[in-house]
């Protein structure tokens, strides 16, 4: 079995040095073509003010490496990685280039960084294409068994399918089953890997503990529970493991760094986009001559109901029998043609920085769902109003992780990851990160025609009973 190669016994090991040496080679590029290119640095103090701007250089990159997942060999597309990373280097070179003019009071030219930027897609064109190789062949093909309990569970699983992920993980048997786990431990015999989907939590428990005994790969879809723990307290007043959980609810003090963070960034932006926004606007009106901006009522904090703004995608009468429905996407005969454009490029949503400034609304944060089709959610998944805990957003990691189209489940679970772990460092790296969607076409896929939700196909309502 794979798991006795030298491969898995040092993967951890090889992975985390060839972060390194992909960092530092990133890092000894920038440093020699900045000392030769450099139009700022006197001559007294040359190397050492080189130096500082390289390491500040490295530290923007290593966090926006981060942000973009760019060494992620094995699981992303070189097209993708390098996109990453090409991303990563020119968000860093141009903060860089900002905090350098800044420091001498003088805006150079910045087309020195041009020759810079040009040097580095060349590496990492290589670098991906070296990296995405070793690893695949590295690794070879895992055996890989999945075991589902619904239809539901085996479509969501499914989306491994056509990922560079299939070339390792290859699906060699199916197993529908949600029994006791002596039932079925005789059958993960002779596996590389397990992927795991919605079975009862004694029988998932007996195949992660054969997982770990056996040194194999498990990939386990969490159930909501699971996420909700994530952010459990230890008690130690108990003489037994005893987990706390409550209402999660902002710290002071990340409750007022978040309320300016938002009052900066949308008021900015709000300034910035104004052309754009003008622009929009006018093809909007100008193509049906109906309003520019539609008001719809969504859900925030507590179940609080607002106002929220887009630009107009669809025509006038696009509900005049009254009934809420999401998007079917390109197939979707609502769409007029100029809000095919701004969809796609999420131009739609530019009105909602003012939601954001005025206070309806977070940068980052839970989607607003309409009010109408978030009772049909809860209805038939409680959880789904977990999610009213902290007031919603504009992006966050279902926008960044997920698609329109994503399940409400597979939405709430990375809402749930979010309000477990946000802070001030996630909600910049993931407005940051919300850059890369633009670029993302699948992202904007919408649901079947037909469908009011994203909840109606078989078996949908399935997934959250028995959790």
């Amino acid at each position: 079995m794979k798991q006795e190669s030298g491969y898995f016994k040092y993967k951890k090991f090889a992975i985390e040095l060839t972060h390194f040496l992909f960092s530092i080679g990133t890092f000894f590029i920038f440093f020699l073509l900045f000392r030769f290119k450099s139009l700022y640095m006197i001559e007294t103090n040359r190397f050492r003010y080189n130096l500082y701007a390289a390491a500040g250089y490295g530290v923007l990159l290593y966090f926006f490496y981060k942000t973009y997942n760019a060494y992620l060999f094995g699981y992303n597309r070189i097209r993708t990685l390098v996109f990453s990373q090409i991303l990563s280097q020119t968000f860093s070179l141009i903060l860089i280039y900002l905090a350098i003019s800044f420091s001498w009071k003088r805006f150079d030219d910045p087309l020195v960084f041009i020759p810079m930027l040009v040097i580095q897609v060349c590496f990492d064109c290589i670098w991906s294409y070296l990296g995405n190789t070793y690893y695949y062949k590295s690794t070879g093909i895992l055996h890989t068994l999945l075991v589902y309990k619904s239809t539901l569970d085996k479509k969501r699983f499914g989306t491994i399918k056509g990922k560079p992920t299939e070339r390792i993980y290859v699906i060699t048997n199916e197993l529908q089953y949600d029994g006791d786990y002596e039932g079925i431990k005789d059958r993960l015999k002779g596996y590389d890997a397990i992927f795991v989907a919605g079975v009862n939590s004694e029988c998932r428990n007996g195949i992660l503990q054969y997982c770990k005994e056996e040194k194999i790969p498990g990939f386990f879809l969490p159930h909501v529970g699971d996420i909700i723990m994530q952010s459990a307290i230890h008690v130690q007043s108990f003489d037994t493991p005893v987990l706390y959980v409550n209402k999660k609810e902002l710290e002071p003090e990340y409750a007022v760094i978040k309320r300016l963070f938002d009052i900066v960034v949308s008021g900015l932006a709000l300034i910035l986009l104004s052309p754009l926004m003008l622009i929009t606007g006018l093809a909007v009106k100008l193509y049906d001559g109906g309003p520019a901006l539609y008001k719809q009522t969504r859900l925030t904090k507590n179940g609080k109901s607002f106002r929220m703004l887009k630009f107009r995608s669809m025509r006038v009468d696009a509900e005049k029998d009254g009934v809420a429905r999401l998007s079917s996407g390109k197939d979707d005969d609502r769409i007029t043609p100029v809000g095919t454009v701004i969809r796609r490029f999420r131009l739609d949503e530019i009105p909602q920085l003012w939601n954001i400034f005025i206070g309806d609304m977070s940068v980052v944060g839970p989607r607003p769902e309409r009010p109408e089709i978030a009772e049909l959610y809860a209805r038939e998944m409680p959880e789904f109003n977990l999610r009213l805990q902290v007031k919603a957003g504009l992006t966050g990691y279902a926008q960044v992780y997920g698609k329109y189209n994503t399940t409400p489940y597979d939405k709430l679970g990375f809402d749930l990851l979010y309000i477990n772990n946000m802070n001030v460092f996630v909600d910049i790296q993931l407005c940051f990160a919300t850059f890369a969607i633009l670029f993302k076409p699948e992202s904007t896929k919408g649901i079947g025609i037909g469908q009011t939700t994203a909840m109606d196909y078989d078996e949908a309502l399935e997934k959250s009973k028995d959790q």
